[in-house]
């Protein structure tokens, strides 16, 4: 089996099954979404919503729906997002999980749909949604469209916290654009891993409107936490305990 590089200091990770895919130079490596659910929900627990729900061209971009099945194909899923049911050490959740892989998780029809109907369904059925965040932004093969994604992800969190369900928004590498300016950041709780890049427009864009030359640790996870925007960074390997603490202290029933 070919070693896993790390995409920061370019050394094999030892061990990456075992170490969760952290590196030994702290580095957490990028996660395609089946790595993420088998460290996240209980084994055997996860049923996947949607599964079939294919993107169609609306602008008619060239060479759209032929990028679309070649990354059907090496990513094993539909589309940038895989939502379903499961369990968290115990309890009861609603998960998302976004794969950068995928068009570098850009958002478009598909993605909003599934973000939407996943949050909605935690709604009806009581339950905690955790949606694990990864995004370039918006798709812009699928044009204004992608964009009113932003408004329906939004809408469907307001309806859940309306309910009074837990909405747990969790930040991996990287999150920006649309994705960031919408549901990513409405989590009632927000938790980021460690290292993770978290913004809206790109730090060169920003420096260029402004003028001005940015902190070097601008944008990442330590950063906007320090800066009040994020309520937690932590480490991959306590981070289903960290979900599985929070759901149980807002009321939810279960737990191993």
């Amino acid at each position: 089996m070919a070693d896993f590089i790390c995409s920061q200091c370019q050394k094999p990770v030892p061990d990456p099954e075992k170490n969760l895919w952290v590196c030994s130079c702290g580095n957490h490596c990028r996660l395609g979404w089946q790595q993420r659910l088998a460290i996240t929900a209980d084994e055997g627990t996860f049923s996947e919503f949607d599964s079939g729900m294919k993107s169609g061209n609306p602008i008619e971009f060239p060479g759209y729906e032929e990028k679309i099945n070649e990354l059907k194909k090496s990513c094993e899923t539909g589309e940038a997002v895989v939502t379903g049911k499961c369990k968290i050490k115990g309890y009861g959740a609603v998960i998302g999980i976004m794969d950068s892989r995928f068009m570098m998780a850009s958002m478009g029809s598909v993605v909003g749909e599934k973000i939407t109907r996943a949050i909605e369904y935690a709604t009806a059925n009581k339950l905690p949604a955790v949606i694990f965040s990864a995004s370039g932004g918006a798709r812009m093969q699928e044009g204004i469209i992608s964009l009113m994604q932003m408004a329906k992800t939004s809408g469907a969190v307001a309806r859940h916290t309306d309910a009074g369900q837990l909405y747990i928004s969790v930040i991996t590498d990287p999150t920006t654009g649309g994705v960031t300016a919408s549901f990513a950041m409405l989590g009632d709780i927000i938790i980021a891993e460690p290292g993770v890049t978290l913004g809206f427009a790109g730090k060169r864009v920003i420096q260029d409107t402004i003028g001005a030359v940015l902190p070097e640790r601008f944008q990442t996870s330590e950063f906007v936490h320090e800066h009040g925007f994020v309520d937690a960074v932590c480490h991959r390997r306590g981070l289903s305990d960290m979900l599985a603490k929070i759901i149980r202290l807002h009321g939810y029933k279960g737990g191993n």
